[in-house]
């Protein structure tokens, strides 16, 4: 297998002892009569096996008596119980990029840093680049949007199913929440709300919560006529009000008996209670960004506003609280009942611990209804752990450990966590979003430490997670993009990991060199290398580069760094198909430079030859023309004669008009030339034209 260790540590990239683990039998039910002559494995789709069995004829019977051979798929087991061996692989394969990008602009950003002699590498830009990646991450994880959304509203579906969640997803979120979103810890407690109403169900499995009591109490649901009558439909409202699903209460209350046409007259004052508690649900004021639609709350983005319009809304429900009109309601549950969310919203501590199942949704609950100005982590913390102390678990779930860690600000106990409960993926892209806004972090991660071999934890952990590509025939190839960011021992195990492939993936190893190469500046031995792998796609990429560099005018002296590098690219278009005008245009500008150093006229000529040969080409990019025809001033306005003829400065005029209409298009390209460069050429061209007419 590809990268796999021997026996011994040895063959290993990196040093990790072996745990013992007995080797799993994947039964095969082919059907066939023994003896078997031949087995072929390969792989299938996704986490199988493709295995087919060839079958050796009996003795005294034709290959027609007997099944000469059968093929079955084998699907592997594997994966964390929630997400499959072959999504790891697509998530594997898709963070690379994202990963790649980052480090990047990272590069980048510490070499300017050096070249002003900043103190902090890291500018505003900084924020932006971590938040792009993050997010690329994030949504190759999974997407939290119902699955569909019906046309009518079901007015007895209080929960809406859709894709379901992973526990990978939401430590993902947790992270971007904490360490990557800038500013700030203002809009933190609503964040951790949207982040609760998103995964809580993934606590269910261990513990009761109150999505699973929302998921029960809907399927009753479909056969309560009078559902103000049943105790769960308050208790199940108070769980949802107390952890601020705001949206769903509402609808609960709207499904009250006292709504019904044929009631109103008799419940009058019950139901103008039940409209009241759902009219301050609907306003209660939150501190946060923006609301999603649908979602009830009024938003406030500045503390001084929220704190008055929080004033204000307690006040209105003392007021109702305190209302004579208690009295006047007759019906016993609904009575009872409001109340009881009253007292939530009021920041009973009693109510909240009754209403909630779980720490995290009792810390939730403080935050909205007894802690709304909360700030810092030092404060949130403090929360977190007498949220324990009022509801401890027998068995915490791995996301738990995981949040109080972010909480006591404990990047070890972090990494920690991601490491035991997500492996070394996570770990080694985890690592990005910690040291983003933390100087501590930061030197915590990049010391190098004696303890490790002369190596940071960061280090440590990228060779960690290439070590677990290598080991596998489908991820192989992604290793080295992991290896070249580990800056002491990354090389020389790259080396290794080559060395141990088979020939057959001759191709795949001159690919990786000429990428490497490429990144790391050496341009004409990536250039060389790639051409080795025949590799038509990155050549083309780079050809594409190079175009930026081309249009510029004869004096530019940039011309010497990219002409090597077309030469080198060799003129073969079938290689890649955007090097032929690259090829032309270099010629160009060798013929333009005789004229230039007082060459003769039969130099210009040569020169003008070149030029018609690249406006009649189809592989020159109609963004270039302008380009062109300015560095040939010279050529149209020659003195002793007409360089081009009749027909050719037609030509010319023709693509000047091209480039007028190329310009309406929105994906056009400009070149860099002053704004009279158009008239100056079309005078050229036209009193060529007049010159070339009289000569004809």
């Amino acid at each position: 297998m590809p990268g796999a260790s021997s026996d011994s540590s040895g063959g290993a990239l990196v040093p990790i002892s072996p745990e013992s683990q007995g080797a799993t039998v994947y039964p095969l039910h082919h059907g066939l009569k023994s003896p078997i002559s031949r087995l072929s494995i390969s792989w299938s789709r996704a986490n199988s096996l493709r295995v087919s069995i060839f079958a050796a004829p009996s003795s005294g019977s034709s290959v027609e008596d007997d099944a000469g051979g059968k093929v079955v798929e084998v699907k592997l087991g594997g994966g964390d119980g929630e997400i499959s061996d072959a999504h790891w692989r697509r998530i594997a394969y898709g963070s690379v990029s994202p990963f790649a990008l980052l480090q990047s602009r990272k590069n980048a950003i510490i070499s300017l840093s050096k070249m002003s002699m900043n103190s902090s590498p890291y500018n505003a830009d900084w924020w932006d680049y971590i938040m792009d990646y993050s997010k690329d991450i994030n949504a190759l994880l999974g997407s939290q949007r119902p699955a569909s959304v019906p046309v009518i509203d079901d007015p007895k579906s209080i929960i809406t199913k859709g894709e379901e969640p992973t526990s990978l997803k939401a430590a993902w979120e947790l992270l971007e929440m904490f360490y990557a979103e800038n500013p700030s810890h203002s809009w933190l407690p609503e964040c951790l709300v949207d982040w609760l109403a998103d995964y809580d169900s993934l606590f269910s499995g261990t513990h009761p919560t109150v999505h699973s009591k929302l998921v029960d109490f809907q399927k009753e649901l479909v056969n309560l006529q009078v559902v103000e009558d049943n105790p769960k439909y308050w208790e199940v409202m108070s769980s949802a009000l107390a952890v601020g699903w705001l949206d769903i209460v509402v609808k609960m209350l709207r499904l009250h008996g006292s709504y019904r046409l044929n009631q109103l007259s008799n419940r009058e004052t019950e139901n103008g209670l039940v409209e009241a508690v759902a009219v301050l649900i609907s306003k209660m004021p939150r501190m946060r960004l923006d609301q999603e639609a649908g979602k009830l709350g009024e938003c406030f983005r500045a503390k001084p506003d929220f704190v008055k319009a929080w004033e204000k809304w307690r006040g209105q429900i003392n007021k109702l609280d305190s209302s004579a009109f208690w009295f006047q309601c007759a019906h016993q549950q609904t009575r009872e009942g409001l109340r009881s969310m009253l007292q939530i919203m009021l920041g009973n501590a009693n109510s909240l611990c009754s209403a909630t199942c779980h720490w995290i949704e009792l810390y939730i609950s403080h935050l909205l209804y007894i802690r709304p100005f909360i700030v810092g982590l030092e404060s949130m913390y403090s929360l977190a752990q007498k949220s324990i102390q009022v509801k401890p678990i027998a068995s915490a779930h791995r996301l738990m450990g995981l949040i109080l860690g972010i909480l006591g600000e404990n990047t070890e106990v972090v990494l920690a966590e991601c490491l035991k409960g997500f492996g070394p993926w996570m770990v080694a892209h985890a690592m990005e979003l910690l040291t983003a806004g933390s100087d501590h972090a930061e030197m915590l991660l990049h010391e190098e430490r004696q303890n490790l071999g002369g190596i940071s934890i960061q280090e440590l952990h990228r060779l960690v997670y290439a070590q677990v590509l290598s080991s596998h025939p489908l991820t192989w190839q992604i290793a080295p993009i992991y290896l070249i960011s580990c800056m002491k021992h990354g090389m020389v195990l790259l080396q290794m990991l080559l060395s141990q492939q088979p020939v057959q993936d001759n191709r795949l190893l001159l690919k990786i060199a000429g990428v490497h190469h490429w990144k790391h500046g050496r341009k004409g031995s990536g250039v060389f290398w790639l051409q080795q792998a025949r590799d038509e796609y990155r050549l083309n990429r780079i050809a594409q580069q190079l175009f930026d560099s081309v249009g510029k005018t004869i004096s530019d002296e940039s011309f010497k760094q990219w002409e090597g590098l077309i030469r080198l690219l060799g003129s073969d278009s079938k290689t890649a198909s955007g090097l032929e005008f690259l090829h032309k245009y270099r010629h160009f500008k060798k013929s333009l430079q005789h004229v230039y150093d007082g060459k003769t006229t039969d130099a210009a000529r040569q020169a003008v030859e070149s030029l018609i040969s690249l406006m009649k080409n189809p592989s020159t990019p109609e963004r270039f023309y302008l380009p062109l025809l300015h560095d040939s001033l010279k050529l149209l306005n020659w003195k002793d004669r007409p360089l081009s003829n009749v027909s050719q400065t037609n030509l010319l005029l023709t693509k000047l008009q091209e480039l007028s209409t190329a310009r309406l298009r929105p994906d056009f390209v400009e070149s860099e030339l002053p704004p009279q460069a158009v008239n100056a050429v079309r005078v050229a061209l036209a009193m060529n034209l007049g010159r070339a007419i009289l000569e004809e």
